[in-house]
């Protein structure tokens, strides 16, 4: 049955549903601390793919396009169709965002689906099913981690703010912003940033050049649970562009965000020295 897109009950039921289902195919070949089971190659840019990324893929595009026929298409592993562009409404998906861990046997790593309507997401889930967790999302319902409601914290810096990303961005706001406990990095950038609304990290980055399906379900989560999702510069993710890339993300409640984007800014300020 097509989904509506004013009924946000059954709208998240078929996001967890359609996960989950996907999760399953990928943990077929998932073994925790081992190198997975499932045929692996490099794509022309060098980032590897295994045959569950197209596996579950495949699974998404079939459910997803069956619920919602005029939605268009974008994916980290289908041939980009320029076709998108036009199209209002949008579902935006990582098969397994993480790829390298998931290989590795590394359980952070997630399945990602976000549903867009005018270049924004409306709804959308990040499934980590080698962790147990899953965390969604829709437009002024909220946002749940494993069905219960949750609320993006912010630590003291007293308590120390957990944050995490690349070392560069990282080291820039240690020097700026007090009490900041640098994280070890998770490669899953859909997660990294997803642990911000749940209030296990106050902090996540994300460096420059991070697609659209890497960040645009967990800008939904991150909205509903109370942080903010911007570029560096503070104007939020425009998507749906040709070429679907950002520049360094920046998640977190909005006292410390404001002063992470401060920090970033600072060496930038003339006269300044780093």
């Amino acid at each position: 049955m097509p989904l509506s897109l004013d009924k946000p009950i059954p709208l998240r039921a078929f996001l967890r549903e359609t996960a989950e289902e996907a999760g399953l195919i990928a943990l077929a070949h998932f073994r925790e601390g081992l190198v997975t089971t499932a045929r692996t190659w490099a794509k022309s840019g060098g980032s590897p793919v295994t045959e569950a990324d197209i596996a579950v893929d495949s699974l998404l595009r079939q459910r997803l396009s069956a619920a919602l026929p005029e939605a268009g298409w974008l994916s980290e592993e289908t041939t980009d169709d320029p076709v998108r562009l036009g199209q209002r409404i949008m579902w935006v998906v990582d098969p397994i965002d993480g790829t390298r861990a998931f290989a590795a046997g590394d359980p952070r790593w997630a399945v990602a689906i976000a549903l867009m309507v005018d270049a924004r997401p409306i709804a959308g889930i990040v499934h980590a099913p080698a962790m147990g967790a899953s965390y969604d999302a829709v437009r002024g319902h909220g946002a749940l981690h494993n069905g219960r409601p949750m609320h993006a914290a912010q630590r003291s810096a007293r308590e120390g703010r957990r944050i995490a990303g690349p070392k560069p961005e990282l080291d820039i706001i240690a020097r700026h912003v007090p009490g900041t406990q640098p994280q070890p990095k998770v490669p899953s950038l859909a997660l990294r940033l997803t642990f911000v609304a749940d209030g296990s990290l106050d902090l996540g980055i994300a460096s420059a050049h991070a697609h659209d399906w890497d960040i645009a379900a967990s800008d939904i989560v991150l909205s509903e649970a109370g942080a903010i999702l911007t570029e560096a510069d503070g104007s939020h993710p425009v998507y749906n562009k040709p070429r679907p890339t950002h520049g360094i993300l920046v998640a977190a409640a909005p006292e410390l965000h404001a002063q992470a984007l401060a920090a970033i800014a600072a060496p930038r300020r003339p006269g300044h020295k780093a």
